[in-house]
């Protein structure tokens, strides 16, 4: 395991109810749509990167998820590329700022001294023996998220069993899938590395009586022969995650 010891501190992920429409939907195009059941679905996050030499049997753990039975029922899959380990001599292409800030915003919740890859999270919190464990099952009641997608739109509801009058908050995050990167740099440089669910770009609304609408993210990356959708709810101003729900686009 690695660890990055710089603290940086964590800023707010930029607010996207959004402009810009996602890549290969247009409007007219056929509705998707995506429904959790009232047990939790597991929201399952690995902050990796392609300049780490600890990162690749991490992400071979998470691609087999793609196959499994329980994949969008009992768990959602999003990788995030963290990009300070670019300075090790190979750029990942899919590393971004906000997505190392938001390790950081993690590691300040969990008052961790550092940040390290790679590293999973299960529905917000610190998830250190996902290799000891099968996928995890859908946990208690938390209530049903319905997602609908449609002409670059995500419209989003979510009927919580508890808590009825608190604030909540959607996320969505656009996922490439089939992925395969020559690196030919770094750490590990002359490996071929295959990645599943990877964060492409974000969004996120405010609920106003469990019902929301953004605009889906563009994720421009080249070589991403498939997309998915990720879409989790936590309370406004929490990390913990209360529901997921989620699918493939294309």
């Amino acid at each position: 395991m690695e660890i990055y010891g710089r603290f940086a501190a964590p800023t707010r992920m930029r607010a996207l109810l959004l402009m810009i429409l996602l890549t290969g939907m247009a409007a007219g195009d056929e509705t998707k749509a995506f429904t959790s059941g009232p047990a939790q679905t597991r929201l399952i996050e690995l902050f990796t990167s392609e300049g780490c030499s600890s990162c690749p049997p991490a992400e071979r753990w998470l691609n087999q998820l793609k196959d499994h039975e329980g994949l969008w029922r009992d768990f959602v899959p999003v990788a995030w590329h963290v990009d300070y380990w670019d300075r090790l001599g190979w750029p990942d292409r899919f590393a971004t700022q906000e997505f190392t800030d938001r390790q950081h915003l993690y590691r300040a919740v969990w008052e961790a001294p550092n940040v390290y890859t790679p590293c999973f999270v299960l529905d917000g919190g610190e998830w250190r023996e996902r290799f000891l464990r099968k996928p995890p099952k859908p946990a208690d009641e938390q209530g049903v998220l319905h997602v609908e997608v449609s002409g670059g739109r995500c419209r989003v509801s979510f009927t919580p069993k508890f808590d009825l009058n608190l604030k909540y908050e959607a996320h969505a995050a656009l996922l490439g899938a089939g992925i395969t990167t020559q690196v030919k740099a770094g750490e590990n440089r002359g490996e071929a590395l295959r990645h599943e669910f990877v964060a492409l770009a974000t969004a996120r609304a405010k609920l106003r009586d469990g019902a929301g609408e953004m605009t889906l993210p563009k994720g421009d990356q080249p070589g991403v022969p498939r997309r998915a959708l990720a879409v989790w709810i936590t309370r406004q101003g929490s990390t913990e995650v209360l529901q997921a729900a989620g699918g493939w686009l294309d």
